[in-house]
């Protein structure tokens, strides 16, 4: 038996109290020592509204904290169609483009089940559930039974939003892009809003093709073909007969509408969001495919919210201001990595300016396009369509005019 005083007696005593030190640390949650901001840095970082529902469950801390976040990114699952009649299966590609576009207005979020169905009560408790109820059968077929339909609740992307106050930065993310194009045919474009359209940039080609297998190699090929100055000065490629001959041009002009008709209607979906979030900064609307971005920065929303926007007729989209648009047009175009896009062609968008004046004498993208308006354009897209728009802004320029619609 060890005595109370024995060197032994003391290693176990100091073993008691080093077990029981481990047990009061294992009870203690470390999180709880971080300050709220740092905190809300982790929650800016994650972003998604989906895994922010889910860390508002964790908590009644988390579920105080979430609503604080100032960068939020929403993914739209499905659009639901206020149309209860289906589309043909084999429509054009045009029938589908229109059917998107008029049916834009019912974006909702879904895919929220049990127990994660409690972010639209936690973030937007007021919002019930019946978009759900006005949806057609048919919009929820992806569901496997009705008892699973059952435990989905959809939401727009304002009810989800509701209850988040201070956002700065907003982007969202549609499941798909509106135009149908047919395979293999290229079609991008970025456009930025205020009130109404301030620019749009538009890139299309007839066709994405491997560059070895199209052109021949060139006999003084540029060494470095991905730095090209886009900024440099127009090669004055000329526009081929066949362009105005074959169709070329109204597949361009087609290209255009349909790609403003989009953007036109993406910005009217945004009405009830700007007007419940007075601190927003940033707003980006794009979609999974890539194929359209919508921007907004802090002035053009003080503008959105100052000048109310006009509606297009009865239609759900903003309306398209008339328009002087710039065209540049390569029958073929080699890119670096090997890429070539076959009729490949850039269209810069504005509105046109004040009744009684020429095109030419507008300071901003005028019968000559200037320097930062080259640089401008060529950077609306991402690798590798900005050396795609930085070559074909070079080209010779080819000025056209466009109604109110």
């Amino acid at each position: 038996m060890t005595s109370p005083g024995s060197p032994a007696a003391a290693v176990d005593l100091r073993q008691w109290h080093g077990d029981a030190e481990e047990e009061e640390e294992e009870e203690i949650d470390h999180l709880d020592r971080l300050p709220d901001s740092v905190l809300l840095v982790v929650f800016n970082r994650i972003g998604d509204v989906k895994a922010l529902g889910r860390c508002c469950v964790v908590c009644r801390r988390f579920h105080d904290l979430v609503p604080l976040v100032d960068s939020v990114l929403v993914r739209v699952d499905c659009v639901i169609s206020d149309d209860p009649s289906p589309s043909p299966a084999g429509g054009a590609g045009a029938d589908r483009s229109r059917g998107v576009f008029s049916h834009l207005a019912r974006i909702v979020i879904g895919g929220i089940v049990k127990p994660l169905q409690a972010l639209g009560h936690i973030l937007a408790p007021s919002a019930a559930v019946a978009s759900n109820r006005r949806s057609s059968p048919s919009s929820l077929s992806s569901s496997p039974s009705s008892s699973r339909s059952s435990e989905i609740s959809h939401h727009s992307p304002a009810e989800v939003l509701k209850n988040f106050k201070e956002i700065r930065r907003l982007r969202i993310e549609l499941p798909a892009g509106e135009l149908g194009v047919d395979d293999g045919v290229l079609l991008k474009w970025k456009a930025e809003f205020g009130s109404t359209l301030d620019n749009c940039v538009i890139l299309g080609a007839s066709s994405v093709l491997s560059s070895s297998s199209i052109l021949p190699k060139s006999s003084s090929p540029n060494p470095n073909p991905s730095f090209q100055d886009p900024c440099g000065a127009d090669d004055s490629g000329s526009m081929p007969d066949s362009f105005y001959t074959s169709g070329n041009l109204k597949l361009r002009v087609f290209w255009t509408i349909s790609s403003l008709i989009a953007a036109s209607a993406r910005h009217y979906l945004l009405q009830p969001i700007i007007a419940d979030h007075e601190a927003l900064e940033r707003l980006e609307l794009t979609d999974v495919d890539g194929q359209g971005v919508l921007t907004m920065d802090r002035w053009q929303l003080q503008e959105f919210r100052a000048k109310p926007l006009s509606a297009s007729g009865s239609s759900q989209r903003t309306l398209v201001p008339a328009l002087s648009m710039w065209l540049w047009y390569a029958p073929y175009l080699e890119l670096p990595g090997g890429m070539t896009l076959k009729g490949a062609t850039l269209v810069a968008v504005r509105p046109s300016q004040e009744q009684g004046m020429e095109v030419a004498s507008s300071e901003e993208f005028g019968g000559v396009i200037e320097f930062s308006d080259r640089c401008s354009i060529s950077s609306a897209f991402e690798e590798p369509y900005r050396s795609a728009a930085g070559m074909l802004v070079k080209r010779r320029t080819y000025c056209l005019e466009m109604n109110s619609f």
